[in-house]
C-alpha cells in the first residue's frame, strides 16, 4: 500500500484521491482520476479506509446552474440539507445532524471552504463559483484537520492560481428572469508568482407564488461574489497561497408556507407587513504556507472569516389563515460574526508508515438581535401596529407596564475558544495489512449572555418573566474537554481493498439563541449538551479498471444525546407548564445501513454513475421530555430517508466538424422523511425524484460553448425544513428552472 499523505495545502480530507487507472488501450474510455491538492504522490481512492465521495470537474458543470451549496446534495446519496431562513443550511450525512435554524452552533457535518472551517450554518449556504471539486467525508471526523464533527465533513475547493490555469467569461439567462454572469482570469508573471480573480453575479425574480400579498415574498435573488488568490511558490523556501473573498446577498428571503392553508404547488400566502430586503455580507482571508523541514513537511493555515446579516419575513401565515390582522408575527434578524483560526501540521513518511501531528486554535464571536412584531414596525421605537401573537403570555404574571405588550426583542452574545491537538498514523503491519490510528483532544469554552424583553405600547421596556421564574436575562459558560479518535484495519486483496473501521467524534453543546422566556434560559436546564457519534464500518473498494470502479460499505452508528429542535414543557411553580420550541437533547438514537457507488464507462465518451444509500434510523427515548417520552421513542431521525439513490451519465461526442457536444442528466430519489423528531405523518415529506440535465455545444476553434440546462425538471414541490408556530410552517423548494449560458474560454 502506498504511504498515506495528508494534504499540505488543505485542512480537509487530507487523504482523499480519486481512483488510479491502468493505461487503457483506448484512451477515450479511460476513467480519469480526480486528484486533490498537490501532493508528493497520488493515492488511489480505493486505498483509503473510509467512505468518501468526490464531485469532480464533469459533475461540477451541473452545479453551474445551482444557487447555493445545499444544491450539491442532488448529486450525493446519504447526504441531504435542511434549509431555513433563506440560505441557512444544516447538512445531514447518514441521518446525523440537528435540523435547526439558529446560528450559534456548529453543524454536525463540518463545512469547509478551501480548508477553512465555517463555524455557523449561516455560512454553510455559500455561493458556488469557480470550483475545482467538492469532497465529502461520511462519518465522524476530527483527527486530520480543522474541527471535530459528529456527522462528517464537506470541503468546497476552488481553482488554484498557477501555470496553465483556465480563464473564462460566461453569461446566462433563464426563466423567472434569471441573469447569471461570471468569469475567472489569472496568469503567472514569473518568479514563481501567479494570481487568479474569479467572480459571479446572480439575480432572479420570485420563485414561489404569493397568493395573499406582495410578489417578492416568494423569494428574490440578487447576489455576487469575488475571490482573489495569490500564489508564491518561492516564499522563504516554501509555498505561500493567500486567498480573500467577499460575497453579498441583497434579495428577499422567501417566506414559509403555513400547511393549514389550501395552496397549490410552489404557492405561499403571507401578508406584506413582514417583507424585508436582505442585507448579508460574507468576507474572509486565509494564508496557507508549506515547506520541507528536513524529513518533515510543515504546513500552516491562518484564516479569518466574518459576516454581517440583516433579514426577516412574515413567518406564521396567520393573516391568511384566520383573516385577522392581529394574529400575525413578523421577524427580523440582525447578526454579526467574526472567526479567527490557526492550524499547524507536521507530517513525515518513515519505514513502515506515516505520521501526522497537528495543533489548531480558533476563536469566534457572535451577536444577534431578534425582533418579533405585528403589523408595521416603527424602526425607532420597535413598536408594531398590533401585538404579535403570544406577546401577552411572555410578559410575565406581573408586567412592568399596565399597557399592552407589543414587540419582542431578544439579544444574545456568544464567544467560543477551542484548542486541539491531533494525530493521524498509518502502520504497515505486513505487505498487505495496514493499521490506521488517529486521536484528538479538544478543549473548548463557550460563553453566552443576553436578555429577552418586550416593548409595551406606552414605550416601557421590560424583561420577559414567563411563569414568574425570574427575569429573562443572564449569562453562563460551558467548559468541556473531549478525547475522540478513529482506528481502522485495511487489507489489500489485489483487485480491491477490504477495511473495518471505528470512529468517534462529537458536536458541541451550547445556548439557545432566540426567544428567552425567563431566567431559566441561561441556567443549566436551558442549555443543550454535546452530542456524540461512534461509527462502525465495513467496506470494500474495488481497484478501478479502465472502465469500472465501485465500492460498498455497511455501517452502524451509535448516536448519543442527539441534538434536536423540539417542543419542551417547562414546569411552573403553580403546577402548570409552558411550552417552548428550543434546541435540546434526546436520549440516544441508532443508525445502520449500507451504501454503494459505481462508475462505469461502457463506451468511448459515455460515463454512467449510480449510488444507493439504505438507512434505518430510530430514536431511543426513555427520559420524559416534551411531556411524553413516547412522543419520540422509536421514531426515525429527521431528514433521514430510508432510501436515497442517484443515477446519472454524460455522453461526449463530436457533433460535426468543429463542434463537440455533451449530454448529461442526473436524477436523485429521496424516500419519505420527517421534518422533526416527533414522527407525525402531517410533518412528513413524501418521497420524490428530482432531475437535472444539460446539453453543451463547444465550438472548438473559437473557445465558445453554449449550454442549455434544467433543474428540478420533474417540478417537485417539497419541504426544505419546517417549524411549528400557528399551525406548521415549511420552507419550500424552487419550481422547475431552466436556461441557457454562453461561455468563452481563453
Amino acid at each position: 500500500m502506498k504511504p498515506f499523505h495528508a494534504l499540505p495545502a488543505s485542512l480537509l480530507l487530507a487523504s482523499i484521491f480519486a481512483p488510479a487507472a491502468a493505461e487503457p488501450s483506448d484512451p477515450a474510455r479511460r476513467l480519469d482520476p480526480v486528484v486533490t491538492t498537490a501532493t508528493p504522490s497520488a493515492t488511489p481512492l480505493a486505498d483509503i479506509p473510509m467512505s468518501v465521495s468526490v464531485i469532480g470537474a464533469d459533475a461540477l458543470r451541473l452545479t453551474d446552474a445551482y444557487l447555493g451549496a445545499e444544491d450539491v446534495t442532488d448529486l450525493l446519496t446519504g447526504v441531504d440539507a435542511a434549509v431555513a431562513n433563506g440560505t441557512q443550511v444544516a447538512f445531514q450525512i447518514r441521518g446525523i445532524g440537528a435540523v435547526d435554524h439558529q446560528a450559534l452552533t456548529p453543524t454536525a457535518a463540518a463545512v469547509y471552504a478551501d480548508g477553512v472551517y465555517l463555524a455557523t450554518n449561516v455560512q454553510t449556504g455559500l455561493m458556488l463559483y469557480d470550483l475545482e471539486r467538492i469532497e465529502v467525508l461520511k462519518g465522524p471526523q476530527g483527527t486530520l484537520y480543522g474541527r471535530n464533527a459528529s456527522g462528517g465533513a464537506i470541503n468546497f475547493i476552488s481553482v488554484r492560481p498557477g501555470e496553465g490555469q483556465s480563464r473564462y467569461v460566461r453569461a446566462g439567462y433563464g426563466n423567472l428572469g434569471r441573469v447569471d454572469l461570471g468569469g475567472a482570469y489569472g496568469t503567472a508573471p514569473g518568479n514563481g508568482l501567479s494570481y487568479r480573480l474569479a467572480g459571479r453575479y446572480l439575480s432572479r425574480d420570485a420563485a414561489l407564488d404569493n397568493t395573499a400579498g406582495p410578489v417578492d415574498a416568494g423569494g428574490v435573488r440578487d447576489e455576487f461574489g469575488l475571490r482573489l488568490g495569490l500564489l508564491w511558490e518561492n516564499a522563504g523556501g516554501g509555498e505561500l497561497l493567500v486567498r480573500t473573498h467577499y460575497e453579498e446577498e441583497n434579495g428577499v428571503n422567501a417566506a414559509p408556507r403555513n400547511d393549514s392553508l389550501a395552496l397549490g404547488n410552489h404557492e405561499i400566502a403571507v401578508a406584506g407587513d413582514g417583507l424585508q430586503d436582505t442585507d448579508n455580507a460574507f468576507y474572509g482571508a486565509s494564508a496557507e504556507y508549506s515547506r520541507a523541514l528536513g524529513r518533515w513537511e510543515f504546513a500552516s493555515l491562518t484564516a479569518f472569516e466574518g459576516y454581517g446579516q440583516q433579514y426577516g419575513f412574515d413567518f406564521d401565515g396567520a393573516v391568511a389563515l384566520f383573516g385577522n390582522p392581529g394574529l400575525n408575527a413578523n421577524l427580523a434578524y440582525d447578526r454579526a460574526f467574526r472567526q479567527y483560526s490557526q492550524e499547524f501540521r507536521l507530517q513525515t513518511d518513515w519505514s513502515g508508515g506515516h505520521t501526522l501531528v497537528g495543533l489548531s486554535a480558533s476563536a469566534d464571536d457572535f451577536s444577534q438581535t431578534y425582533t418579533i412584531w405585528c403589523g408595521v414596525l416603527d424602526q425607532d421605537t420597535l413598536l408594531g401596529t398590533c401585538p404579535y401573537v403570544g406577546a401577552g403570555s411572555r410578559a410575565g404574571p406581573a408586567p412592568v407596564s399596565p399597557g399592552t405588550a407589543m414587540s419582542l426583542v431578544t439579544d444574545i452574545n456568544q464567544s467560543r475558544t477551542a484548542l486541539a491537538a491531533f494525530t493521524h498514523n498509518e502502520f504497515d503491519l505486513t505487505e498487505r495489512l495496514t493499521a490506521t490510528l488517529g486521536l484528538r483532544v479538544t478543549d473548548e469554552r463557550i460563553e453566552g449572555h443576553g436578555g429577552g424583553r418586550h416593548v409595551f405600547d406606552d414605550g416601557i421596556v421590560g424583561y420577559n418573566n414567563v411563569g414568574g421564574l425570574g427575569l429573562a436575562f443572564g449569562s453562563n459558560a460551558i467548559d468541556e474537554t473531549r478525547l475522540s479518535g478513529n482506528a481502522a484495519l485495511s487489507y489489500d486483496m489485489g483487485p480491491g481493498m477490504a477495511y473495518a473501521s471505528v470512529s468517534d467524534s462529537y458536536k458541541s453543546g451550547g445556548f439557545n439563541g432566540e426567544v428567552q422566556n425567563n431566567a431559566t434560559h441561561f441556567a443549566s436546564e436551558g442549555l443543550f449538551d454535546a452530542e456524540s457519534v461512534t461509527a462502525y464500518e465495513l467496506g470494500y473498494k474495488a481497484r478501478a479498471t479502465d472502465t469500472l470502479s465501485w465500492s460498498l460499505a455497511a455501517f452502524w452508528q451509535d448516536y448519543d444525546a442527539p441534538q434536536a429542535r423540539i417542543f419542551v414543557n417547562f414546569p411552573l411553580p403553580d403546577g402548570s407548564s409552558i411550552t417552548s420550541n428550543s434546541l435540546s437533547n434526546l436520549d440516544a438514537a441508532t443508525v445502520h445501513g449500507a451504501e454503494g457507488e459505481v462508475t462505469w464507462q461502457p463506451a468511448s465518451g459515455l460515463t454512467l454513475n449510480a449510488g444507493l444509500t439504505l438507512l434505518d434510523t430510530g430514536i431511543d427515548q426513555v427520559t420524559d421530555i416534551g411531556g411524553n417520552a413516547a412522543k419520540f421513542d422509536g421514531n426515525p431521525l429527521p431528514f433521514a430517508p430510508d432510501v436515497s439513490a442517484t443515477l446519472g451519465g454524460r455522453y461526449a461526442f463530436a457533433m460535426t466538424r468543429g463542434v463537440d457536444a455533451s449530454l448529461a442528466a442526473h436524477a436523485k430519489y429521496r424516500g419519505d422523511y420527517y421534518l422533526d423528531p416527533e414522527g407525525l405523518e402531517t410533518r412528513m415529506q413524501a418521497g420524490f425524484t428530482t432531475l437535472q440535465a444539460e446539453a453543451v455545444f463547444t465550438f472548438t476553434d473559437t473557445g465558445l460553448s453554449l449550454t442549455v440546462w434544467g433543474r428540478n425538471l420533474t417540478d417537485e414541490d417539497y419541504a426544505l425544513s419546517g417549524y411549528g408556530f400557528i399551525g406548521y410552517n415549511t420552507f419550500r423548494s424552487d419550481p422547475r428552472t431552466y436556461g441557457v449560458r454562453l461561455d468563452y474560454s481563453f
